[in-house]
């Protein structure tokens, strides 16, 4: 946000001449009414938006990319991995989100291990609310890595994000990237 005559950026708190060899005052922006502002001439510009949303953008209108990208070097030419000697891969969002539901879903499952652990050593019976839960987070991640899948833009990606809410804006439920049963 600044101050601007014929194009000139000025700081609030200094003094400053304009085109005509006159010098402001530093008091100029405290003192001077919206009409004197006006008069000289004097023009507020708001500072431009430069916020993105850093999960879809890589700065502001640089989208992400949603499907695996080879890397390629200024010349068009593959760039090898001297370990794998295969060509380098930027993993898009799909594949990014894919990794991170399934490692939610390992990390909702791990506390209820045991159960299973116990099931296949001793014979004992997992209870039906964990089997229940257990078999919930796989459908769970079965349907969010579908609706993954199913984006065609990044508007699409963009919406399994959007928590959905009712007519007074409060929410109905988890955003579909999120949308893990509760825990037991």
């Amino acid at each position: 946000m600044a101050w601007l005559h014929n194009g000139r950026t000025l700081k609030v708190g200094k003094s400053w001449t304009d085109d005509n060899g006159y010098k402001h005052p530093y008091n100029w922006a405290s003192a001077w009414s919206a009409e004197d502002k006006a008069s000289i001439p004097l023009v507020w510009e708001d500072e431009p938006d430069t916020s993105y949303d850093n999960r879809f953008y890589w700065s502001r209108g640089v989208e992400k990319n949603l499907d695996d990208v080879n890397v390629v070097d200024d010349d068009g030419n593959a760039v090898i991995d001297p370990i794998t000697g295969v060509q380098q891969v930027q993993l898009g969002l799909k594949s990014q989100w894919i990794a991170q539901t399934k490692s939610t879903a390992n990390g909702l499952l791990t506390a209820s291990d045991w159960y299973v652990v116990r099931n296949a050593e001793k014979s004992t019976a997992i209870p039906t609310e964990i089997s229940t839960y257990r078999d919930a987070v796989r459908t769970a991640t079965g349907t969010i890595e579908t609706a993954i899948n199913a984006c065609a833009d990044l508007d699409a990606f963009k919406a399994l994000f959007v928590v959905p809410t009712d007519d007074d804006g409060n929410p109905t439920g988890n955003a579909p990237i999120y949308d893990f049963p509760e825990e037991v």
